[in-house]
């Protein structure tokens, strides 16, 4: 009869958090640039986004998402980033979005990306990085 010792789960629950934290800091980074890239560089391509002009409204949300974003995946001035990337996407949902109507129901106005994104980098911004970032190693 072998005697293994176990660990309570409610022991590697803070542990797994922080993972998860900085999973979801990764994932929602990189789902921002996409958005990024299809604005800037057209890939994946969007023909609502072709002959963009880069001083436009959506050409300087694409510049925000690009440098914000990629300071939020790896994890570098992680809160400020975020906090700035949670109110681009906020002011993106009531320029771009709620005008369409609907305004409480962004299934209906296609608002819902922004709305998650707004309030997951505001999550962010309050919690900080999580694991696996720069600004945990500084």
């Amino acid at each position: 009869m072998s005697t293994t010792q176990t660990r309570p789960l409610t022991a590697s629950v803070p542990a797994l958090a922080g993972y998860a934290h900085a999973l979801l800091r990764i994932v929602a980074s990189y789902l921002l640039l996409t958005h990024a890239s299809a604005k800037l560089f057209h890939v994946p391509h969007i023909a609502m986004f072709d002959g963009l002009p880069l001083f436009s409204l959506l050409g300087v949300a694409g510049i925000i998402e690009l440098i914000g974003g990629v300071l939020v995946l790896i994890g570098l001035f992680t809160r400020a980033a975020a906090f700035v990337l949670s109110g681009e996407l906020a002011f993106a949902y009531f320029i771009g979005h709620a005008p369409n109507g609907h305004f409480f129901l962004p299934l209906l106005n296609q608002g819902e990306p922004a709305v998650l994104l707004s309030f997951i980098f505001l999550f962010i911004a309050a919690a900080g990085p999580g694991a696996w970032s720069i600004d945990k190693r500084r």
